[in-house]
């Protein structure tokens, strides 16, 4: 093509931008000569525009965050578990049997809580020196599609061995988390594939990193301590109401032995309500509330306890309970503490299958 003068007239470029990229600035120039052949010329100054997401960057930036979120959670899981590790006693330890990852094949837990407490928690009666006895008694089965929870009341009469015929609670007192072991596992016939031992000390701190649970159950008036007007902690809960609890109003709680609100409570109902203090902290947990606040409660979880597991086994054990559901809740005891061997036997059955 010719200019008016007859000269040649320079070739004819058609300019085009490019999509931003995912973390520019703004638009590529390039150049497209009449040939068809493009050109990507230097940022321009002064020319670049704001060129506001697509909804499928927002979505992919979106999935980012949730998963480093998941990610940070996890890491934090494993680092708190691996310090907290070998704090069970070797005794403890090799009473345990082996059994398979929690998540794909069935496990049996034991849940002890000791009323040996530190100073902080203390309430009258509690040991804070000397061994206490086991203030509450838990099997758990989970992994493999199995999912059963078992309480035994803290003064069942059972066969301890070396020291006869006694309260369940007192093979803590006498041998540790070991002989507990031994007498669970010789009065039920279940064999324990891993321990936990809570940690009172800990426990409100694991609450509070929830943000506190929701609790639903019967009427509840305890003053622990003497109460607020004495330094202590009150729980006031009305029956059938939710109930929003911190840590330490959870720990009085789960501790409640004296219930104005109902004088003939005994252990039964006390493990009952044990049993629904774990299931507010699952539903809390599996909340939307607990995935933003999941890197707390990831940190705090295994300081609230004491385990033979690894990070990742305990990570498995926690995640069958979260797919789980929830399980029926069924407490052994009897109001004089002697209960049929047939009854023991139906019950780890039932456990069992579960």
């Amino acid at each position: 093509m010719s200019a008016p003068n007859g000269t040649d007239a320079p070739p004819e470029y058609t300019k085009y931008r490019s999509r931003p990229k995912l973390f520019g600035r703004g638009s590529d120039v390039v150049e497209v000569t009449p040939d068809g052949v493009p050109r990507e010329l230097p940022p321009q100054p002064g020319r670049r525009r704001f060129t506001a997401p697509g909804p499928w960057r927002v979505v992919r930036w979106v999935v980012l965050a949730l998963v480093g979120w998941v990610v940070l959670s996890a890491v934090l899981f494993l680092v708190s578990a691996q310090i907290e590790q070998g704090k069970v006693s070797d005794a403890a330890d090799a009473q345990l049997g082996g059994a398979g990852f929690p998540l794909t094949s069935p496990n049996t837990i034991l849940v002890l809580g000791s009323d040996q407490r530190g100073s902080a928690t203390a309430e009258p009666g509690a040991s804070t020196s000397a061994p206490g006895r086991s203030d509450s008694i838990m099997l758990l089965r989970v992994g493999g599609g199995a999912n059963a929870r078992l309480s035994i009341a803290r003064d069942t009469l059972a066969d301890i061995p070396g020291h006869g015929r006694q309260k369940i609670n007192a093979a803590y007192a006498f041998g540790g988390a070991a002989l507990a072991i031994r007498t669970v596992e010789q009065y039920t016939g279940i064999d324990v594939n891993h321990l936990i031992e809570v940690n009172f000390d800990e426990f409100p701190g694991l609450i509070d990193a929830m943000g506190g649970i929701d609790y639903t159950g019967g009427c509840v008036v305890s003053k622990v301590n003497g109460g607020y007007a004495n330094g202590g902690v009150t729980v006031r809960i009305r029956a059938g109401v939710k109930t929003h609890l911190n840590g330490d109003q959870a720990l009085a709680l789960a501790r409640t032995r004296k219930n104005a609100c109902n004088a003939r409570e005994n252990d039964l109902t006390r493990a009952r309500r044990q049993q629904r203090i774990i299931a507010a902290m699952k539903s809390r947990t599996l909340s939307p509330a607990g995935f933003v606040r999941a890197p707390w409660i990831s940190w705090h979880a295994p300081k609230a306890f004491r385990t033979d597991m690894s990070g990742p086994t305990l990570a498995g054990a926690l995640a069958a309970m979260a797919m789980g559901g929830t399980p029926t809740t069924h407490v052994l005891g009897t109001l004089d503490g002697n209960i049929p061997p047939a009854t023991v036997r139906a019950a780890a059955e039932r456990f069992r299958s579960g």
